[in-house]
């Protein structure tokens, strides 16, 4: 539990058994919106800001940005929120987060999306050249992103059909990659390590890939018990691409779960 008071921004919908979402880095809580309404109908759906990240609040300066420490403050609001068990799911780092989210006894059923932290060997430090660019440019991107040909531009390198995002959501995700606050943090920190810890995991878990990622890999191999699925004609952020695909393996893990909670605490 983190020692700080530091509650992250979110949105809440729907009934049934909790189920926290966590958008990839350099996005927010937005990238879910496809969705929210399909997974609200069976679940108490709490999308998160990470720190840094939308309306959330950074870190402090002395608590590393780990997914491991992104996950302690996702506990630490479900706790300010009454929530004690849930499912959970995320993309991209969110999808590492998830699954550090995983390793507690509180968590019900983990689904990750295009996961990062698989990769051969860390990655290790790389210059934001296209992210400076993106944010010198901010101001201009509203209009670009009005036309298909934008969003195609701009997006094609996370999602598998740009011209099916909403000009709007287009510009908000484009914007909280440019701007927000604590991507740098989180980006050194989950360059530097891979995911460990299968073993600290002892629920039903999915391992979600995107058969159109430009971002991340497979591993060659998972323990057993790991379920894969394939993400078919999905980018790296797949939730756009194909809202009935992410539904569908989120709550497949869901249902693989042992025993149903309510969302008190």
């Amino acid at each position: 539990m983190p020692s700080h008071d530091l509650t992250l921004a979110h949105d809440r919908s729907g009934s049934g058994e909790p189920l926290t979402l966590v958008h990839p880095l350099g996005a927010d809580r937005g990238v879910w919106k496809p969705v929210m309404d399909r997974l609200s109908s069976h679940h108490d759906v709490i999308a998160v800001d990470m720190p840094g990240f939308g309306e959330s609040p950074e870190l402090p300066a002395d608590v590393p940005a780990t997914a491991h420490g992104i996950a302690a403050e996702i506990w630490a609001t479900l706790d300010s929120l009454g929530v004690g068990r849930a499912h959970v799911a995320g993309i991209s780092l969110g999808g590492w987060v998830a699954l550090e989210l995983a390793k507690s006894d509180r968590c019900l059923s983990v689904t990750a999306l295009c996961p990062a932290g698989f990769w051969a060997r860390p990655l290790g430090p790389r210059p934001e050249a296209a992210r400076g660019a993106a944010r010198a440019l901010v101001g201009l991107l509203r209009p670009l992103l009005q036309t298909e040909r934008g969003r195609r531009l701009m997006l094609r390198g996370a999602i598998g059909h740009p011209e099916r995002v909403p000009p709007a959501d287009a510009y908000r995700l484009v914007r909280a990659y440019a701007v927000s606050p604590g991507f740098a943090r989180a980006n050194a920190e989950m360059r530097k390590t891979l995911f460990s810890g299968f073993d600290d995991i002892r629920v039903p878990i999915t391992l979600a890939w995107a058969d159109r990622d430009r971002l991340v890999s497979p591993p060659r191999s998972v323990p057993q018990g790991v379920h894969t699925v394939r993400l078919r004609d999905c980018g790296h952020v797949p939730t756009w691409d194909s809202p009935d695909q992410v539904v569908a393996a989120i709550r497949q893990t869901a249902a693989r779960a042992a025993r149903p909670v309510s969302s008190g605490a």
